[in-house]
């Protein structure tokens, strides 16, 4: 099932169209943006040299789709300063901000976090995996496999989610060693 765009959904293009008013006000080029982005972690990048650093294409892709992985987006909203909920329409009074990760830290989301919080509430509720996907329109698959993903998920289904169960993302947000 191709994911769509909903009104309420996290707003990539936003999130692009606020990168960019920041990289131009600051007079960086895309790889400047990157650069800093990357930099605001340089104590844990200089423990893990193996790590690769955000490319330039992963933030201007964005404006392509209006998406990015739920990891990247908390690395750009960690350097706009801003919370995932200030970019979702009417998100409430679930807007908190991110935690101070400082440099020995990377700010990621904690995926096994959200699909407990997740299956709890699909149980409650008595849904099935389908029924639930078809909720939140995607398909079962992206659902059961946070359970053992590693890496990441798209933020427009990351946001479904937490506004599904209510809560805020930075529930699911913790300061990572890696």
């Amino acid at each position: 099932m191709p994911r769509r765009q909903l009104p309420e959904d996290f707003d990539g293009w936003a999130l692009f169209a606020a990168l960019d008013r920041q990289r131009e006000e600051r007079g960086l080029s895309w790889r400047g943006v990157a650069e800093e982005i990357w930099s605001m972690s340089d104590e844990l990048n200089a423990e893990r040299p193996g790590d690769h650093p955000i490319a330039p294409a992963t933030i201007t892709n964005i404006s392509g789709n209006g998406d990015t992985s739920c990891q990247h987006a908390l690395f750009f909203l960690r350097w706009l300063g801003r919370s995932p909920e200030s970019f979702v329409p009417d998100a409430g009074d679930t807007d908190a901000p991110l935690p101070e990760v400082g440099p020995g830290r990377r700010p990621r989301w904690h995926l096994g976090r959200t699909y407990d919080a997740l299956d709890a509430r699909r149980r409650a509720e008595g849904l099935t995996w389908k029924a639930l996907a078809d909720e939140l329109q995607c398909t079962p698959s992206q659902l059961t496999g946070l359970r053992t993903a590693r890496y990441a998920t798209s933020m427009r289904l990351a946001m479904r989610i937490c506004r599904w169960l209510g809560r805020p993302a930075t529930d699911f947000v913790y300061a990572g060693r890696w």
